[in-house]
């Protein structure tokens, strides 16, 4: 299953950020190093081998799956040929998730089916002494619609593969809620196709975890695609999260927007413990890729000293004849016009300091079409705000 190609390494020459290399096979790739780009930001010795091959046993991921009507479940072999057909990994550590893994979950909405209630996929870690590894592959038929709740809790270290195939015409919205208590590693590369004039809605919410590492890629089989990708993040002192994306446009009169949010408390008498984020937006847009519609944004608030934000938005643009195409990215403190404002009006500054945040998340967060798990994130903003000396 490994794309033809000859021995590669880490710097072999490509067109673009969307036609790297990809492989099934771990032994294809290099291990990589600090200075390579697409690790340069996270620490590798935090990773606990899942980088070079120097991890604790492998075992097959704790994985529970609640479906409904037009739902179908199965546990398959990940030679079956209904796993993989959206692409192979395009970097080392999805490549040792896939070669390490021994069976795949396949979760399949059948044609022109309108699930209604949430699809609930659950990894649970399997704690210290081993490192788990997944495969997990929704298939959306053509007319379909449903929406999948992906939550990963509990403890140790994973590395995962979740690939997603919407057919012409189907609607599927994903969340992913990265709900790790705080000494897990994870490691997590999607990849979505999008069938003609399907809708693909994917959020990312990132409060636990030591290392969270979140790799989505976007691609388009033909005109007509809509991916809209979402994220909220907050990190405490002793915590990375990265959360680094494709949008990969191909193909004529198809849409993408992107929006990510986050905040940063770390603890300022400790300057070895900091809070550390990353966020790396690439936008591909080819030759082909006539009347493509892309925006992508990226807001940090940095709420005390020893915390840390890169915001990195790309565009790469092969033609000139598209609707538009922008980015956007800040890293800083609260807005004082806002604070002012608040205070103004006799908001006692911790309260209103406390109320811009809620704000700041809220536009992200009122996109969840789950009630209950927007709830739970607005609750987890504010549990996280409880334990911030603003």
């Amino acid at each position: 299953m490994t794309t033809p190609a000859a021995t590669v390494t880490n710097a072999t020459v490509h067109n673009n950020k969307g036609d790297i290399f990809a492989s099934f096979d771990v032994n294809d790739f290099d291990v990589p190093h600090g200075r390579d780009e697409v690790w340069r930001f996270v620490s590798l010795r935090k990773l606990r081998g899942l980088h070079n091959g120097d991890f604790a046993e492998a075992v097959t991921q704790a994985v529970t799956v609640t479906g409904g009507d037009g739902v179908t479940v199965e546990t398959v072999a990940k030679d079956d040929a209904r796993i993989g057909t959206v692409s192979a990994p395009n970097d080392r550590v999805a490549a040792q998730a896939w070669t390490s893994a021994t069976e795949a979950t396949y979760v399949a909405v059948a044609k022109a089916a309108e699930v209604t209630d949430p699809v609930i996929i659950e990894v649970t870690g399997r704690g210290d002494g081993v490192t788990s590894f997944g495969i997990t592959t929704v298939d959306v038929a053509a007319s379909a619609s449903a929406t999948v709740v992906l939550r990963y809790t509990g403890s140790g270290t994973h590395a995962d593969n979740v690939e997603f195939r919407v057919g012409d015409n189907a609607q599927l919205t994903v969340i992913v809620d990265a709900d790790w208590e705080s000494d897990a590693v994870h490691l997590s590369a999607h990849r979505a196709l999008l069938g003609r004039d399907a809708t693909f809605h994917h959020t990312v919410a990132t409060f636990g975890g030591e290392v969270v590492r979140i790799v989505p890629r976007v691609n388009y089989s033909a005109p007509g695609g809509d991916a809209e990708l979402l994220g909220v993040y907050f990190a405490d002192a002793g915590q990375y999260i990265e959360n680094r994306l494709l949008v990969d446009h191909s193909v004529p009169h198809c849409r993408s927007h992107v929006l990510y949010k986050g905040a940063l408390q770390a603890d300022p008498t400790n300057p070895r413990n900091e809070a550390r984020t990353c966020w790396v937006g690439d936008v591909l847009i080819r030759a082909d890729a006539l009347q493509t519609d892309t925006y992508e944004t990226n807001r940090n608030l940095v709420l005390t000293e020893g915390a840390r934000a890169d915001a990195i938005p790309n565009l790469e643009i092969e033609t000139g004849e598209i609707v538009g195409a922008g980015h956007a990215a800040t890293v800083g403190r609260f807005d004082d016009e806002h604070l002012f404002y608040l205070r103004s009006r006799g908001i006692p500054e911790d309260v209103a300091r406390r109320m811009i945040i809620r704000g700041f998340f809220s536009e992200v967060i009122s996109r969840v079409p789950v009630p209950t798990i927007r709830e739970e994130l607005e609750q987890r903003v504010t549990d996280e705000l409880a334990k911030t000396a603003l």
